[in-house]
């Protein structure tokens, strides 16, 4: 029996599940993260040039380079372990490292990356975070750590993953450009658990920046978008109080639904990716299976309070956006039927008339039926005569005599003629 064929893309698919696994960290260690977007058309941009330019950074390290076409990369660059990960519209890179520095989310740990190669970068930066990896001090140590190192006013802090590890983030930036992240692990926690722990961290940071791009759209909307809404509202006046002729409202009216598409396309794929981030954000910290350290704020509630109304913010625009779009359809759709109406009582107006102008004519036509019928009697009666004069003088009748003798009978005989002409073309 022959071997059954595999599927071509069988293999590729199988393995992209495995694509992107998570590191193996060894507490204590040092997380640097860098995310860069395209600003204009990230979806569209070059990808090559995203893998040329890690290629410039393992050669400055000796590194070996990705397959082409590659869009993830996992090596060692001399004591760093670097992690690359090329997304449908952004870039990560995530640089791991042995130990702590004496100064906790010291700026001088981003300098991993050349100042040059940063400068050379296709992109610009999304988010870039300092991580701190280690051991779970006492609960005092710790929280003095917390005190130092984050704004007590928006410090998210959960024990997460049953008590394998306790993380914190204020989710500001500090004066270096930098977010900052720590990880306290508890004693005995695997190296991959660890890895997964960070790399969520990273996840969260990344996708919520991301998805607070389309709070940026939606802010940028807000204008011309109440500026669109207090016109349509203005015309739909006009349409229903019959102010103005349809001609004249039609225009206003085409302009301002072409400009609600053209807001419709142009942000619908950051309407659509806001959506799926925001999803992921609320995935990733839900699996960390967060629980309250301390009475503090989870990261959960951190979202709920200052992340989600942003996004209640872009879903509601969204809907407003397809409703006025559904309004300017059902004004144009109103306008159309008021033009029908117009039309059909014109054209109603048209066949009246042109009922009345076919009476007419019927009656001129009869009218001239009736002329007619005297004219050819006329030459008949006068040929009748010529034909019959001979017979005439005969019998001793005048020519008058004669003509007044055939002319009933022709101009009766014309009439019967020209009556069943008629009858036979009705």
């Amino acid at each position: 029996m022959p071997p059954i064929s595999d599927h071509p893309l069988r293999y590729k698919l199988a393995n992209e599940l495995h694509a992107r696994p998570f590191p193996s960290l060894e507490a204590p260690c040092t997380a640097v993260f860098l995310a860069v977007k395209q600003p204009v058309n990230a979806v569209g941009r070059d990808r090559l040039k995203d893998l040329e330019h890690l290629c410039d950074l393992l050669d400055r390290h000796g590194a070996p380079h990705p397959q082409p076409g590659a869009t993830h990369y996992s090596g060692q660059i001399g004591r760093h372990c670097l992690k690359w990960e090329q997304h449908t519209e952004f870039v990560t890179y995530t640089v791991f490292t042995p130990g702590l520095s004496a100064r906790a989310f010291d700026p001088a740990e981003f300098e991993v990356f050349p100042e040059d190669w940063l400068e050379a970068i296709p992109g610009v930066r999304v988010t870039s975070t300092l991580i701190r990896v280690e051991e779970r001090p006492t609960d005092k140590v710790m929280q003095g750590h917390l005190k130092d190192w984050f704004v007590p006013e928006s410090l998210a802090v959960s024990d997460v993953l049953d008590g394998a590890a306790v993380i914190a983030t204020d989710f500001r930036i500090n004066p270096a450009g930098h977010m900052r992240m720590a990880a306290f692990v508890t004693k005995g926690t695997g190296a991959r658990r660890i890895g997964r722990i960070v790399q969520r961290m990273c996840e969260i940071e990344t996708y919520k920046a991301m998805s607070m791009l389309g709070l940026s759209r939606v802010k940028a909307m807000s204008e011309p978008l109440g500026a669109l809404e207090r016109d349509l509202t203005g015309l739909m006046g006009q349409i229903s109080r019959g102010d103005a002729a349809p001609e004249v409202t039609l225009e206003p009216l085409l302009q301002i639904s072409a400009e609600l598409e053209s807001m419709i396309a142009e942000s619908a794929f950051r309407f659509g990716a806001t959506g799926a981030y925001e999803t992921i954000v609320h995935q990733r910290i839900k699996v960390m299976r967060e629980e309250r350290y301390n009475g503090r704020q989870t990261f959960s509630e951190f979202m709920m309070r200052r992340y989600d109304p942003a996004m209640r913010t872009v879903a509601s625009t969204q809907t407003r956006l397809g409703d006025l779009s559904q309004r300017s359809t059902r004004a144009g759709e109103l306008l159309r039927t008021k033009v029908d109406v117009a039309r059909s009582a014109q054209n109603q107006a048209l066949l009246e008339s042109m009922d009345r102008r076919a009476d007419q004519a019927l009656r001129l036509q009869e009218t001239v039926e009736g002329l007619s019928v005297v004219a050819i009697s006329y030459y008949a009666v006068s040929l009748v005569s010529y034909a019959a004069y001979p017979l005439a003088k005969a019998a001793g009748l005048g020519k008058g005599e004669l003509t007044a003798l055939v002319t009933l009978p022709v101009v009766a005989a014309v009439w019967w003629m020209v009556r069943r002409i008629r009858a036979k073309m009705h």
